[in-house]
């Protein structure tokens, strides 16, 4: 299946990506994290032990003597192989097989054809090449309980769309979130970047260098800080780090430092990228926190929603005011209109779309949606707002639609519905740079780019 999909705009990616460099420096890296890792691990596996020992305790010496004798059975075969392996030797054989071999130049082995070259290099690079035109696209895929986060390119003029390279992720993939701030190692430097935070059921967030082709490791973790291998992760929600899956990730495209992070554990975190550690967390709701998104125009605020059945906006410098709205059904999703920056849509599990405006609240309290659509039968598991083209949304579902809709005067009208045959659609956004491309996704793991210009109601309602 795939549960996530994300747009990168042309020109954002590196016209040649670099290939990961394997060094010293790495592999120190690459220990620490899968330290860390191991230590949680460990843990874990204790506690596991422990809690079985309880419940063996009264056949202990059943299972003492089943284990000596499986010991005795496996020293006896280790012994008989020995013994042949030793009258089998060649002293001119290599690891003591007469049918391998081995050369001393490498350049005198037959079988070795690939050469360091200027031309295999040169044609390497053209395969890797992303050109100005084209628009990278990324979905978190999970295969017989292998997780990986496929970077597709797509070309628009030949209408190709190919898998460019992969990462290998460390659980199920809930989400994504691209940026283009510098971070980890790369903090500081001058310009842009081409990066994608990942979101899985482990509480930390990873975020990729997109530029860097067969990364065995990610740019940056945000969560409990590395060198704690020998300290238990604390369970308990608290300020530093998140305990529980990600649920949803927004970056702030004004204060390109900031990411917003929101989890199972009930909490919301804010972090800082230059030094990759939370500087705020917020505890305003009793539930899983869903979905989580910056205001598009007011820098400081943002939204969240919960299965708790409520939906809450702040500001990030004013923590404690936080006004709240009750729904009938735990959030899905949460998308601000950017044609109307007051405005949001929520989706919900009932199969329900809502629009509110933030300035009818009263006080604390979110006032009455501006209307209420019954978009689908089953939960509202995608939901995205045309940047391009006000009042249309795309909307897909658990009931395997993708609907189109017109939500212009606040009185939504349908204008397509289709079944692409994806299963449960789980994630539908719009191209950036071409206003009615929508790309889809679901259960059935592959990737669907709709060209709804193809569509008759679609071109009579929107016109070119």
């Amino acid at each position: 299946m795939i549960s996530a999909i994300q747009w990168i705009r042309q020109g954002a990616a590196a016209q040649n990506p670099e290939k990961f460099k394997f060094d010293e420096k790495e592999y120190e890296r690459i220990n620490q994290i899968t330290s860390d890792r191991l230590g949680d691990a460990k843990f874990d596996l204790n506690a596991a032990q422990q809690e079985q020992a309880a419940m063996d305790l009264d056949s202990d010496s059943e299972t003492e003597e089943r284990d000596n004798n499986i010991k005795d059975d496996m020293e006896m075969n280790a012994n008989d192989d020995g013994e042949e392996e030793t009258q089998g030797a060649d002293p001119q054989s290599f690891m003591n097989r007469k049918d391998l071999a081995y050369y001393a130049n490498p350049e005198e082995d037959p079988y070795i054809t690939l050469k360091d070259d200027e031309q295999e290099l040169a044609e390497e690079k053209e395969e890797l090449e992303v050109l100005p035109t084209d628009n990278l696209l990324l979905a978190a895929k999970t295969e017989d309980d292998v997780s990986q986060l496929e970077v597709y390119v797509y070309e628009r003029s030949a209408e190709n769309l190919y898998v460019h390279h992969d990462i290998m992720l460390p659980s199920f993939p809930l989400c994504l979130e691209w940026l283009d701030f510098h971070c980890g190692e790369k903090a500081g430097q001058e310009g842009s970047g081409n990066y994608v935070a990942v979101g899985t059921f482990e509480p930390d967030i990873e975020i990729w260098n997109l530029d860097v082709v067969d990364a065995m490791i990610p740019q940056t973790i945000l969560g409990q800080q590395p060198g704690t291998k020998n300290k238990k992760r604390s369970k308990k929600p608290n300020d530093k780090y998140h305990v529980d899956a990600i649920m949803d990730l927004s970056w702030n495209k004004q204060h390109r430092n900031f990411l917003l992070s929101s989890s199972a554990d009930a909490t919301v975190k804010l972090w800082d990228l230059t030094n990759s550690t939370c500087v705020q967390s917020y505890k305003h709701h009793k539930d899983k926190v869903q979905s989580v998104a910056w205001n598009p125009v007011e820098a400081t605020a943002f939204i969240t929603g919960s299965y708790d059945k409520t939906i809450n906006v702040l500001d990030a410098r004013v923590p404690e005011k936080v006004t709240a709205w009750k729904l009938h059904s735990d959030v899905e999703s949460l998308v601000w209109d950017p044609h109307n920056p007051t405005n949001f849509y929520a989706a919900t599990e009932d199969g329900i779309i809502q629009y509110f405006d933030v300035r009818q609240a009263n006080g604390s309290v979110g006032g009455k949606p501006l209307f209420t659509l019954q978009a689908h039968d089953g939960a509202v598991s995608a939901l995205d707002v045309n940047p391009s083209i006000p009042g249309c949304v795309a909307t897909g579902s658990t009931d395997k639609q993708v609907k189109v809709w017109n939500t212009a005067d606040n009185k939504p009208t349908m204008v397509t519905s289709r079944n692409f045959e994806l299963g449960h659609v789980f994630s539908a956004k719009f191209c950036p740079d071409a206003p009615l491309e929508l790309a889809i996704s679901g259960s059935n793991g592959k990737v669907h780019v709709w060209d709804m210009s193809s569509n008759a109601g679609v071109r009579q309602v929107y016109g070119q």
